[in-house]
């Protein structure tokens, strides 16, 4: 979407600003032609540099060519003097989604046990996708700001486009397998990469950088309010709950609620998908003392005069068995 720039240095440079700021990396490569191009420019740093790299890769177990991925990342990073670290999904998913699951699980658990942050090749484009996707499923603020939200993850090329780095490849000839899942348009974000985006773009080339401007604006906004966070009066309870005062929620509107609710619950070991979210915020306006409404994952709100109370269902009943 954005025109390619041949400039091993633009690339380059971005992988050695991104993991200088890295106690330990861990490259997560898939074969592709974005991770080769990361894989690529770790290589060409400092020998002293590269001794806190690791490379990680992830066969899904879809056919041939993911077998073929893993061998040649693991070639590519021994060649480079990387440690590998492979990984098999012991059963093959059907969805994008199941696949994704697995990757990041054995991506984070990879990291954990050497204290580093996982280094993605996601790029521009996987931003703009990622940011219209959640449009199409009515994702809140907190949901818009894609991968411009901050996290422990480390995208060194998310202000290069996949033009550049296709055009990088090809000036280094770096060696990648494509992957043919990414050709399959029963996966939404191959239909909205290989065939809606393009239509909107024809009609309105500015549309990529309208995308961008909301996904950073959503990105602020969410700095903006996750810094009240500690203004919000919470504790935590002996079971694992969480209390939050009433008061301290009082006078935001639906689209706030629905950014800070995740967070609070986060402080709970909670997990909230988007339709808990919805309902925690709509029954923090409208829920009535003595009220509960109860969420996926076992866990329930209970409206309190003074406080609400988050908790897991197994705890309620646990008190009311007492």
């Amino acid at each position: 979407m954005a025109s390619a720039r041949v400039e091993g240095s633009e690339v380059e440079s971005a992988v050695e600003k991104s993991l200088a700021a890295c106690e330990c990396a861990v490259l997560a490569i898939s074969g592709g032609l974005d991770s080769m191009a990361l894989l690529t420019g770790a290589a060409k740093l400092p020998v002293r540099a590269r001794k806190t790299i690791t490379v990680a890769t992830f066969d899904h177990g879809t056919g041939r060519a993911a077998g073929r991925a893993a061998a040649l990342v693991a070639r590519h990073a021994y060649r480079a003097g990387f440690l590998c670290v492979s990984g098999r999904a012991s059963t093959v998913g059907r969805r994008e989604e199941e696949w994704r699951r697995a990757r990041w699980q054995f991506l984070r658990q990879v990291a954990a046990r050497r204290g580093a942050n996982v280094v993605t090749a996601h790029t521009l484009d996987d931003q703009i996708e990622t940011v219209f996707m959640r449009i199409l499923r009515d994702a809140g603020p907190r949901g818009l700001a894609g991968l411009y939200a901050e996290s422990e993850i480390v995208r060194p090329f998310l202000n290069l486009s996949r033009a550049t780095l296709a055009a990088y490849a090809k000036q280094h000839r770096v060696a990648f397998v494509e992957d043919p899942s990414n050709f399959d348009r029963r996966h939404l974000r191959n239909r909205v990469r290989l065939d809606i985006l393009p239509s909107i773009v024809k009609q309105n080339p500015g549309f990529p950088n309208e995308i961008l401007s909301l996904a950073r604006q959503s990105a602020a906004w969410r700095r903006s309010l996750d810094d009240l966070l500690p203004n919000i009066e919470a504790a935590e309870e002996g079971d694992g709950g969480l209390r939050i005062s009433r008061s301290s929620l009082a006078g935001y509107d639906s689209e706030c609620l629905r950014v800070l609710w995740p967070a609070l619950a986060a402080r709970a070991r909670v997990v909230m998908d988007r339709r808990g979210t919805h309902r925690a915020a709509e029954f923090t306006i409208r829920g009535a003392t003595g009220g509960a409404i109860q969420l996926s994952g076992g866990v329930e709100i209970v409206m309190g005069r003074d406080d609400m109370l988050l908790r897991r269902w197994r705890s309620a009943q646990n008190e009311a068995r007492a």
